[in-house]
């Protein structure tokens, strides 16, 4: 197995129910209340403090005035993945490392190649990196997609813990029965973190991971969200664009990460997927499903492409109530992309 914990201070050596719940419309309901602070009434000031005070509640990590959305997570998901990031984000080692199990462990960065296969040296490396981060840095989920099986969880690192800039990570992560973590794999996009620091940083070919151990957890998605990814995955492989807007709500939005784009309504996403399915890296005959995650309304799959320059990613669905695609997130190393096949996609975005 290839370890190397001891690269110089640059090496990004890492941990890496249908409706919105009562909690969303909770944090809702008081808003108001702090817009209205505003006009500097007492009324007003006192609402504001009890609205603060009660989406201060929520807030996952100290510090971080982030509320992540989890109107595609199980309440369950969202209680227990909380303390993860907050010993992250305060450097708690025993604490952040009693969520992996012990014996069945698979850490890897699926950008820059580094990979853990046991939870003691992933715990070496960590002790080497808390040390050099900036003081402040934290650690946060934005959106949690899932259940407490598998999941993918959408989360941050602010600049300085792994690179000169903030880290977006999708991690697919599976569960053990006991709610340790058996697998996390972290997919992200390098231009953020910068093309000459990716270089800098990811394994030589040799040294990268053949196999992403998806087998030692095995399939326990659900079998929605299966069907799904795996109709869709199916409809892309074979470049059927029609087949796979069957499965896209009608105001569904489709974000391709790596490119910076967001598209909304069915009939704009058809427009876009036609005029790029060509070079998209997870449509054509070379493209697969490595592995499904999630529950009947957050997870998505990680693919593979065996033909193309950019050889994985991770693709994050979000379903409505009737099983139809509402949500798409896209992620995939961008660093990997020329600058004119990102402004290609741009181009194809446009409607005339």
């Amino acid at each position: 197995m290839h370890l190397n914990i001891n690269h110089d201070a640059t090496r990004r050596q890492l941990l890496r129910t249908a409706a919105v719940g009562g909690g969303a419309i909770a944090a809702a309901s008081v808003l108001p209340s702090i817009a209205q602070a505003a006009t500097g009434s007492s009324a007003s000031t006192a609402g504001s403090a009890s609205a603060v005070g009660a989406l201060g509640a929520r807030r996952y990590v100290p510090g971080v005035d982030v509320l992540p959305d989890l109107s595609h997570s199980t309440e369950a998901l969202a209680g227990h993945i909380r303390g993860y990031f907050e010993a992250k984000s305060t450097k708690n080692l025993d604490w952040q490392s009693s969520y992996f199990d012990a014996k069945q462990f698979t850490y890897i960065d699926a950008v820059l190649g580094w990979h853990w296969y046991s939870k003691a040296d992933l715990e070496a490396a960590l002790q080497i990196w808390y040390p050099s981060w900036p003081a402040g840095s934290k650690s946060y989920p934005t959106r949690l997609l899932g259940d407490t099986t598998s999941a993918i969880l959408i989360f941050t690192d602010t600049p300085g813990m792994f690179g000169l800039g903030q880290v977006r990570d999708y991690g697919a992560v599976d569960f053990n029965p006991d709610g340790t973590i058996g697998r996390w794999v972290d997919y992200w996009d390098a231009r953020q973190f910068g093309v000459a620091g990716w270089h800098s940083e990811v394994e030589p070919p040799d040294n990268w991971p053949t196999d992403f151990r998806e087998s030692t957890v095995g399939e326990h998605a659900a079998p929605l969200m299966r069907t799904v990814a795996h109709n869709l995955a199916s409809a892309f492989r074979n470049r059927d664009i029609n087949a796979a807007m069957e499965l896209f709500s009608t105001d569904a939005v489709y974000e391709e990460v790596a490119a910076h784009i967001q598209i909304t309504s069915q009939a704009s996403i058809k427009a876009y997927l036609t005029k790029a399915a060509s070079l998209l890296p997870y449509i054509g005959s070379t493209t697969g499903v490595r592995h499904v995650l999630g529950d009947e309304v957050g997870g998505g799959y990680e693919w593979t492409n065996t033909g193309g320059p950019i050889p994985r990613g991770i693709t994050a669905l979000e379903l409505d109530p009737w099983g139809r695609i509402e949500r798409f997130s896209a992620v995939w190393n961008g660093a990997l992309a020329t600058g004119a096949l990102l402004a290609g996609f741009a181009q194809d975005a446009i409607e005339y």
